[in-house]
């Protein structure tokens, strides 16, 4: 009877010990979806932030060592990503392919200028800078006019704030929910052995020789809720990266190590801190007061 009683005992605190692992595993595993969203919209807005491009259109009249000069200032300052030069021939020969006919040959000249079109790095793609820098260019006297969809860098700033607002809120919300399933995973095991606690108490341990083995019992715990729910996540991205590449889910190494460092660390500190405290409150209860 004995033996039996013992066994199952056993198959409980395994079923236990199981149940809060997953717990942990599926909190952390959804954490770190959001992480990973919430670093990849960024990455996102940056990328299409830099396809916006800025046409410079030059003058007629323009000598090509002052063209030279331009194109090599525009390379060093500190907003230019890339800078792409379109001769008025290149340009005819363009706009002519996307019409499907030859627009020289009837209007006699070529009408398009010389251009260069400058891409900007992403924290200058917004209406107030880029308005400056087209003020700061139009000084020149080969520039002839500057060309960009202005109602377009509003609407693209506007989305990402709205975006990146919501986003910030979304993951602090679901971060707090994380806790407290875990907090509640925890606590619920500890509950399991409020009796156990009491008794070591009654027979003169310390609080501190009590804790321990539940911290470092429920510690273990998170570690290894943690590594699964690191596990998924990278099964999770090979499997999307292989159906959708264009995403470059595995190119950003050190942004999944500090995903999955938060994650093995979130693990640790909130199986620490639930365990503490839940201690903590069983060693503070009366024998009585263990029932309720």
């Amino acid at each position: 009877m004995g033996k039996s009683f013992e066994k199952y005992q056993k198959r409980r605190l395994r079923s236990s010990y199981f149940s809060v692992v997953i717990s942990i595993a599926l909190v952390l595993f959804l954490v770190g979806l959001l992480a990973l969203i919430v670093l990849k919209t960024n990455s996102l807005t940056k990328h299409f932030k830099e396809k916006v491009t800025m046409t410079v259109f030059l003058n007629d009249n323009a000598k090509k060592s002052d063209i030279e000069t331009f194109k090599a200032e525009l390379k060093k300052a500190g907003y230019t990503k890339t800078i792409t030069y379109i001769s008025k021939k290149e340009a005819a020969e363009k706009y002519s392919k996307d019409i499907g006919e030859d627009f020289l040959t009837f209007l006699g000249e070529n009408p398009l200028k010389n251009a260069i079109d400058i891409t900007l790095k992403s924290e200058y793609v917004t209406p107030e800078k880029m308005e400056a820098i087209e003020k700061q260019l139009l000084i020149r006297s080969i520039i002839s006019e500057i060309s960009y969809d202005k109602p377009l860098i509003q609407l693209l700033t506007q989305n990402i704030n709205r975006l990146s607002l919501w986003m910030l809120i979304f993951s602090g919300f679901f971060t707090v929910i994380a806790v407290v399933l875990i907090n509640s995973s925890i606590r619920l095991s500890v509950y399991a052995k409020r009796f156990t606690i009491k008794t070591m108490q009654m027979v003169g341990a310390t609080k501190g020789f009590i804790r321990l083995p539940f911290i470092w019992r429920s510690v273990q715990l998170g570690m290894l809720g943690a590594v699964v729910a690191i596990g998924a996540l990278v099964a999770l991205l090979f499997y999307v990266n292989k159906n959708i590449p264009e995403l470059e889910l595995l190119s950003d190494y050190p942004m999944l190590g500090i995903v999955f460092g938060v994650i093995f660390l979130m693990g640790i500190l909130i199986t620490f801190l639930s365990t503490f405290f839940a201690t903590q409150r069983f060693l503070n209860l009366r024998t009585d007061e263990l029932y309720y």
